[in-house]
């Protein structure tokens, strides 16, 4: 009898990363890897659990060539029925979608109405969706949405201070990195039952970035916004910008929509500001004083936003730090905890050092913790496929 397997999609512009796992209640991962440089030179790397990484070039590749080489050869079976569901990343579920939702035609049009709303992600992940239905037509295709997390707001932190009408018509704060939220929560849960149902603050930093400010393990507020522009500033999207910035560019500067999308997404943020790379590890070896810069600038709004979530949460018993500059960087850990021993956060840094689990040394818990949003995807997935769902 062959194993029923679930495989998790994350599609971006250029990638797709993905994860297999063995059905069961818990999923069990089997493989992991992702296709990068999606168009004349995609390149697959698949890395079996307990086994080593190997890298293979593909030539010519877009989505759906992507995912018929992670079929081949990341799952290693032609056997379609062996595919007991497949779960998409979906950047934006708007107002409508707020739980894992099977997929029909029906949804993937409703899901392209929010394009807009995330465009370096909405259309690429809805690129694999198509992919994987014409593929595999069968299956359970699962959409699990980054917004979900954060719906449930309190009115104040969802609406912008504009004509109500606005609101209605879908112009509101929506938050995103719902599934490594989700994740974040469900760790604490797990290993530390004594601070889950508290106050506490995460903070996914990557080349996407923001904060959420989780109360009783359910989101209460967010950096991000409307847009996956909003709040911190990332690998190359500016976040937080006074509207006026755009006023200008418009009448003064004479850019179009398309020069002002390309420069809020692809050319500010850490790349903007220092003129070197989006990169923080490169960033943090530069001697270059742009770099700097910059780096000081990601710290101060990043211990910003802290301030800004223990008064939305009145206090903080925790803080998590995930992401890839979150999870890897003690430098930036220890930078942005600095000085705020007057909300209880010091680092312990031997420990911080070794990116230990634990890292503090003052009354606020302070935990690295490696997020894994193709879990939370696996999870829906399973549950949705479970006999009595």
């Amino acid at each position: 009898m062959v194993e029923r397997k679930l495989l998790t999609l994350n599609a971006g512009s250029s990638s797709v990363k993905f994860a297999v796992y063995g059905l069961a209640r818990e999923p069990v991962t089997q493989v992991s890897g992702q296709v990068e440089n999606l168009g004349p030179a995609a390149r697959l790397s698949v890395k079996p659990v307990g086994g080593e990484k190997f890298t293979r070039q593909l030539g010519s590749a877009d989505h759906a060539e992507a995912l018929k080489e992670i079929i081949a050869e990341a799952v290693g079976t032609n056997d379609r029925g062996s595919f007991a569901g497949f779960g998409h990343r979906i950047a934006h579920g708007g107002s409508d979608f707020t739980s894992p939702t099977a997929i029909d035609d029906d949804v993937v049009q409703e899901l392209r109405k929010l394009e807009p709303l995330a465009p370096l992600h909405q259309p690429h992940n809805l690129a694999c969706v198509e992919a994987a239905r014409r593929l595999f037509p069968d299956a359970l295709q699962l959409a699990c949405f980054d917004t979900a997390f954060h719906r449930g707001h309190p009115w104040v932190n969802d609406t912008f201070a504009l004509p109500k009408a606005y609101f209605e018509r879908g112009i509101r704060r929506y938050g995103f990195h719902g599934l490594s939220y989700d994740f974040i929560t469900s760790e604490l849960a797990r290993t530390a039952p004594d601070v889950a149902n508290g106050r506490v603050i995460i903070a996914h930093l990557g080349n996407g970035a923001s904060m959420c400010a989780v109360r009783d393990g359910r989101s209460v507020a967010s950096t991000m916004g409307f847009s996956a522009l909003d709040g911190l500033p990332m690998g190359t999207r500016c976040g937080q910008l006074d509207p006026g910035v755009l006023l200008y560019l418009l009448e003064q500067e004479q850019m179009t929509p398309a020069d002002i999308t390309r420069l809020l997404y692809r050319e500010s943020g850490l790349k903007g500001l220092s003129g070197l790379t989006h990169d923080m590890r490169e960033l943090e070896a530069s001697d270059d004083e742009d770099a700097r810069k910059a780096i000081e600038y990601f710290v101060f709004r990043v211990r910003r936003e802290i301030g800004a979530m223990c008064a939305v949460l009145g206090g903080v018993d925790a803080l998590v730090f995930c992401g890839g500059i979150g999870e890897n960087s003690a430098t930036i850990r220890q930078r942005i905890c600095e000085q705020m021993e007057w909300i209880g956060i010091s680092v312990d840094a031997a420990a911080n050092a070794q990116n230990a689990t634990r890292i503090e040394s003052g009354q606020v818990a302070i935990f690295v913790i490696q997020t894994d949003e193709e879990r939370v995807i696996a999870r829906a997935l399973a549950e949705a496929l479970a006999p009595d769902s």
